[in-house]
């Protein structure tokens, strides 16, 4: 699939469904929550650096540091969740809480500086439970993997309030800083 915009391609997406299979694999011990809790975490701050986007969530960042702060660690994240949504959790409001996050390398940082993604996988371990809401809050960590020469890779984790895995994501980012 492809999207384009003024007659260039913009986005090409490869989606891939499957149906389980009797296999002699099975790995499934899921990599558990370490996030700390809300009340041992800072609010992202609002500014005209924020993209308009990202007013829609709520952060609370409570692994790693803030972006542009110049601390070199290799994990980020912590709780986030929609500002206003009032639905059910969807897979497409669930990307979206995945991709607010700001790239982890961005913490490295000392000043504000463009970084973007290049490539994006996500994975679902098991069917998303559609009780939960796009107001709950949402544990997320990030973890890089190797960054250099102006792009980095991470992985990240995704887990529900309860500290259920809910998705795997996977990037390749540029970072113009």
């Amino acid at each position: 699939m492809e999207i384009e915009q003024d007659g260039n391609t913009g986005l090409s997406a490869l989606l891939t469904f499957g149906q389980p299979r009797p296999s002699q694999v099975k790995v499934t011990d899921l990599p558990r929550s370490h996030v700390p809790s809300r009340d041992q975490g800072a609010s992202m701050p609002t500014s005209d650096l924020v993209p308009e986007f990202a007013k829609h969530y709520e952060y609370c960042l409570n692994v790693g540091a803030m972006p542009f702060s110049g601390q070199p660690a290799r994990e980020f994240g912590g709780w986030v969740r929609f500002r206003e949504e009032q639905t059910p959790i969807s897979v497409g409001l669930l990307l979206g809480l995945v991709d607010a996050w700001p790239p982890a390398v961005l913490p490295h940082l000392v000043t504000p500086a463009p970084a973007s993604s290049l490539t994006w996988t996500i994975e679902f371990p098991k069917p998303l439970d559609t009780q939960l809401q796009g107001t709950d809050w949402w544990q997320y960590v990030a973890y890089i993997d190797y960054a250099a020469d102006g792009y980095g890779h991470s992985h990240a984790h995704i887990w529900d309030k309860q500290g259920e895995l809910v998705a795997i994501s996977r990037q390749t980012m540029v970072v113009f800083g």
